[in-house]
């Protein structure tokens, strides 16, 4: 349980990565005075040899909606990182009693229904080069590329080589598994969006961010200028934009 002055962070790690990818930042926020907890999803980092085609994205909410509960956690300011998006926007609408503030961070936004395909078309490559391989349900991590993309945003060559010791196959059930949203309790929840920006890759598009949050109140957007994978590579700012997240 979190005191009056204690936040508690719980921070989910996007498609590939592992609990690691906030090495940088969980320190940060500790520091600062706050519980931090960064599991690794089902099939990655120490949970890698658990990767199978039938994890999906309800494999993933049930590990984060698990740790709540198992940890007793309230008042959790719940960040989701990329395909993560997907997986806090269903946790808060399981318990958005334990749920003090949502945070998508450079993340997929979906509405009820609706899966990562669907929220990112351009994933479809991805679906397309499995299938023609021996395990199409196996998706590898995105391949680097030219500046400023690099490796998931990363372009320093001793960062890439620490973010390829977390980097794990994907499987393609997460990316196709429809999210199931609905709970009126989870509207009241503050959200915040924080948009990594400067190096967007060419051809990918973010979804606008509407005027108003479910709750009524302006939606707050907040940018840092840095490639996708922000906790590798600006985790200072990331963790004061983290702290000035709204809550309830």
């Amino acid at each position: 349980m979190s005191t009056s002055h204690e936040k508690t962070y719980v921070l989910v790690h996007g498609a590939w990565h592992s609990g690691r990818a906030w090495d940088r930042v969980t320190p940060l926020l500790s520091r600062a005075g706050h519980r931090v907890f960064a599991p690794s999803l089902t099939g990655h980092g120490e949970k890698e040899h658990l990767l199978g085609p039938e994890v999906g994205l309800d494999t993933h909410v049930a590990d984060i909606v698990g740790l709540l509960v198992e940890e007793d956690l309230t008042g959790v300011t719940l960040v989701g990182h990329s395909y993560a998006g997907m997986v806090v926007s269903a946790v808060a609408d399981r318990a958005p009693d334990r749920i003090a503030g949502l945070v998508h961070l450079d993340a997929m936004v979906p509405a009820d229904g609706e899966s990562a395909l669907d929220v990112m078309p351009h994933t479809r490559y991805l679906l397309d080069l499995a299938a023609s391989s021996d395990a199409p349900w196996r998706i590898p991590p995105l391949p680097e590329g030219p500046p400023p993309t690099g490796l998931f945003g990363v372009t320093d060559q001793a960062d890439q080589a620490w973010l390829r010791t977390m980097l794990s196959d994907e499987s393609a059930r997460c990316f196709l598994q429809p999210v199931r949203l609905g709970n009126p309790a989870a509207d009241a929840i503050p959200r915040t969006h924080i948009h990594c920006v400067g190096s967007e890759p060419p051809g990918v598009t973010r979804r606008p961010v509407p005027a108003t949050q479910p709750n009524g109140a302006p939606s707050q957007v907040r940018e840092v200028r840095s490639g996708h994978d922000c906790m590798i590579t600006v985790p200072d700012e990331l963790a004061e934009l983290l702290l000035k997240a709204d809550t309830r």
